[in-house]
């Protein structure tokens, strides 16, 4: 390894532990806060939690350098309810994804990151959690998210489930997000995360780079008057329409 690279690979190491005190530092100066929503209620509450939230992301980010921005290719109307579904493929897709969305939202989430100190305490009380590999629970998720819905509060899924550790734009998606979609009869809205793989490669937690970080808002697939007879066919429109969203932003290489 030369110098330059062993240097350049330290600087990076250096630059991530500070963001990662960082990280903790400002989910410290919101956590009173958040604890304190909690007590407004299941629906009230988390809605003050996500804003609490928010003020974390924007926090971190400016302390590390890492710069929001939204891209809306359609126009995108906040006082209407979807279920949100973005593509997975790295731990910085949680700050966007609440940055990004200006409206009541809960979002399904993975059990395991509850163990996280202080950031697990915060992200209980503000999303529904799921273990995958447990019936019961995802049954439970299920209708937690559906009750979300009848609550008027959007929903986000990452219909890949786990990061996408291919070469290509998208794996292959689960039902869950377009079967709730149909029972509620609840419009989708794609969104894509095109830069967090650079901010954070999901190969290691020390590969965090500052710079920017884009959302991009797809146009909305209405499921009005859908049946489970068309699930293949949702879920296949939405993903052609991220897939082809995505190599507008990113270069792939050819399979």
């Amino acid at each position: 390894m030369s110098a330059m690279a062993l240097l350049k690979k330290v600087g990076l190491f250096l630059f991530t532990i500070y963001a990662l005190i960082t990280f903790v530092i400002a989910m410290l100066l919101v956590f009173p806060f958040a604890m304190l929503a909690i007590s407004a209620g299941k629906v009230k509450g988390g809605n003050l939690v996500y804003r609490c939230c928010r003020i974390w992301a924007q926090l971190w980010y400016y302390s590390i350098g890492v710069s929001h921005k939204e891209i809306y290719e359609h126009p995108h109307d906040t006082k209407k309810q979807y279920i949100f579904v973005a593509n997975h493929i790295s731990y910085m897709d949680i700050p966007p994804i609440v940055l990004a969305i200006h409206q009541p939202i809960r979002a399904l989430g993975k059990y395991e990151m509850v163990k996280v100190p202080v950031f697990g305490w915060i992200y209980r009380a503000a999303v529904i959690l799921v273990n995958r590999k447990d019936a019961e629970t995802r049954a439970k998720s299920v209708r937690a998210l559906k009750a979300a819905i009848k609550n008027h509060i959007s929903i986000i899924i990452f219909p890949e489930g786990t990061f996408n550790e291919t070469r290509q734009p998208l794996k292959s998606f689960f039902d869950g997000a377009f079967r709730i979609a149909i029972e509620t009869q609840t419009p989708i809205k794609p969104l894509l995360l095109v830069d967090t793989l650079k901010r954070m490669h999901y190969r290691s937690l020390f590969e965090l780079n500052p710079g920017e970080n884009r959302v991009v808002y797809l146009k909305e697939v209405p499921v009005e008057g859908l049946t489970m007879k068309d699930l293949p066919i949702l879920k296949n429109t939405v993903y052609q329409m991220m897939e082809e969203g995505l190599k507008r932003y990113i270069s792939y290489p050819t399979p």
